[in-house]
């Protein structure tokens, strides 16, 4: 409302000379460079390979959890960052190194070298994020419990402006969360908030005071540099930087495996989001990487990671499959979030409501009736703000005050950041002759205690 989530494969040298003479002279052959595996890509949930049209489950790689019942753990992956300015400017900065990988340096120490130069460069523009949110369990005994529930996520400084620094990731590493902190390279913390979210395509961006970060950090870190995923070729070497498994920042890189990738993205909430165009790679993405940089060798932002596939429907499991969000998809939606207004939420006293029973529009639901994705009303509150409004039964909403909400978790939340009161823009898509059609509605914000009288 206000992401992204390896080793390299060499090739062996060819001997066979060396061995026919060493073979003639009596002695071993010559020992072959070792080739050096990649780390098994795991996804929470896997998704059709495109070509093959099977349907795999897939799982949006959502922000690791830790969960205080049962000390359960939620498991997820992080996404990409990126050069990104505010107010629409883009920056490109130079190459990393020189000694960055090409074809024909297929040596394992050239690759080392290349990604550990990558590495260096990028880190400072990476980020951990920590939400906290609240979750609602039956008891033993009836009624409901509150448990604090804690996540971990990643995300990329994409930019700043006179007040904030802002950052990169994904949409479902911050759906949901009543508060967030973000990490720095010098493992400083600072509280932030979530300045826009676009759930269709899965991104959102946080955003920090610049007065919340000392000079010290300020020197430390720096803003992603943006590449062109549109360049990306099949083989071509990547690097991967997130918070796995909620441990801080770590490595991986592969290759790009495939290219415009289209996947059902499905999280624990059984909200689902239908992702095209995406990169898939065998870098290591694991649990904690959603919002993480996905990196060419020049140590540009090409991708945000988003997920990975672990297993088939009968159960068999897959290795090496990650997906990320490329980058020049992600750019229009993430400068159109960095360019909104942050706001901070509301005390409870100044809660507001809309005045609306509905549900979230899936995908296959989507798929099967041609319903628009987002919150399908399916009542009015007579009398309530959006009844006086004109929302009527059966409209789907799809933004509030330009914030995109793609369910109902979700709309409740950017609520939270208005006042009753308030009067905000409702975008709906109403059915209308055969086809739906977008309406835009003004409606002003009812107080949250005038609908428990």
């Amino acid at each position: 409302m206000y992401p992204k989530r390896k080793r390299g494969r060499r090739t062996m040298k060819d001997d066979n000379n060396e061995m026919e003479k060493k073979e003639l002279e009596g002695k071993e052959p010559a020992e072959k460079n070792p080739e050096k595996k990649e780390l098994p890509v795991k996804e929470e949930k896997q998704k059709k390979p495109m070509s093959m049209g099977k349907k795999w489950a897939v799982l949006v790689a959502m922000a690791v959890v830790f969960g205080l019942i049962a000390g359960s753990i939620m498991y997820g992956i992080n996404a990409a960052g990126n050069r990104i300015q505010a107010a629409s400017n883009i920056e490109e900065t130079e190459t990393v190194s020189d000694n960055t990988a090409s074809d024909s340096d297929n040596s394992s120490d050239g690759e080392s070298t290349a990604v550990e130069e990558v590495t260096k460069n990028a880190m400072p523009s990476v980020v951990t994020i920590s939400t906290m949110s609240v979750e609602e369990m039956r008891s033993f005994f009836g009624g409901t419990q509150q448990y604090e529930v804690e996540g971990a996520g990643t995300g990329v400084i994409v930019g700043e402006n006179d007040s904030e620094l802002l950052i990169a990731t994904n949409n479902h590493v911050v759906e949901g969360a009543a508060s967030l902190s973000v990490g720095f390279i010098d493992e400083s913390t600072a509280e932030a908030e979530v300045k826009g979210s676009d759930a269709d395509n899965d991104l959102a961006v946080v955003s920090v005071k610049l007065s919340d970060i000392s000079s010290d950090t300020m020197n430390q870190i720096k803003i992603a540099s943006i590449g062109d995923s549109d360049d990306l070729e099949l083989g071509q070497q990547v690097v991967a930087i997130g918070n796995a498994l909620g441990y801080g920042q770590s490595v991986t890189s592969g290759y790009v495996s495939a290219l415009n990738r289209s996947l059902t993205l499905t999280d624990e909430n059984g909200t689902t989001i239908n992702s095209t165009g995406l990169i898939q790679t065998d870098a290591a993405i694991n649990p904690g990487n959603s919002g993480g940089a996905l990196l060419n060798m020049k140590g540009e932002l090409v991708g945000i990671n988003e997920a990975k596939s672990s297993s088939t429907p009968d159960g068999s499991s897959v290795d090496n499959i990650g997906f990320a969000i490329p980058i020049d998809k992600a750019e229009e939606s993430l400068k159109d979030l960095m360019n909104l207004p942050t706001r901070e939420k509301v005390d409870a006293s100044q809660a507001s409501y809309l005045g609306i029973q509905g549900g979230s529009v899936t995908s296959d639901v989507t798929q099967l009736y041609g319903i628009p994705g987002g919150v399908i009303v399916s009542g009015v509150v007579e009398n309530g703000p959006a009844d006086q409004a004109g929302i009527q039964k059966g409209d789907v909403i799809t933004e509030l005050d330009g914030r995109s909400i793609g369910n109902m978790e979700q709309l409740q939340d950017v609520l939270q950041y208005y006042a009753s009161g308030e009067t905000v823009k409702v975008t709906v898509q109403r059915a209308q002759g055969g086809s739906y059609q977008e309406q835009e509605i003004s409606v002003t914000l009812g107080a949250a205690s005038d609908a428990q009288k």
